[in-house]
């Protein structure tokens, strides 16, 4: 479940934010409300297998953290540079993987000459 948070910045502005529980997910509609979209644009992203939430029908939809971090990069990819959302998936696949090779090369080396 996820909890919004208004918090007032230095300049006096409203900041909201949404606070995640990692044991629940989110629901589809909170998904929506975190990214300010329709169902429908969440279920273009299920479709083209950029989100893959628990559950089989979208009112039993749940999504992770990683999902929203996904879902704000391709719906940025789409509306910054046009691309369509199989473009977008490819995309986030070479992002993650290269997320990857650099937590792999920054690993200390471990001495298996033990």
């Amino acid at each position: 479940m996820a909890n919004e948070n208004t918090l007032q910045s230095a300049n006096g502005e409203a900041l909201t934010g949404v606070i995640l529980d990692e044991q629940t997910g989110l629901t589809l509609t909170e998904i929506c409300r975190a990214c300010a979209v329709h169902a429908e644009t969440i279920a273009e992203l299920v479709e083209e297998g950029l989100l893959a939430p628990e559950g089989g029908e979208p009112d039993q939809w749940r999504f992770s953290s990683l999902h929203l971090r996904h879902a704000h990069v391709a719906l940025r990819l789409q509306r910054d540079l046009g691309i369509n959302f199989a473009g977008v998936a490819l995309a986030i696949q070479l992002l993650d993987e290269l997320e990857v090779l650099r937590r792999q090369h920054n690993a200390p080396e471990v001495d298996n000459d033990n």
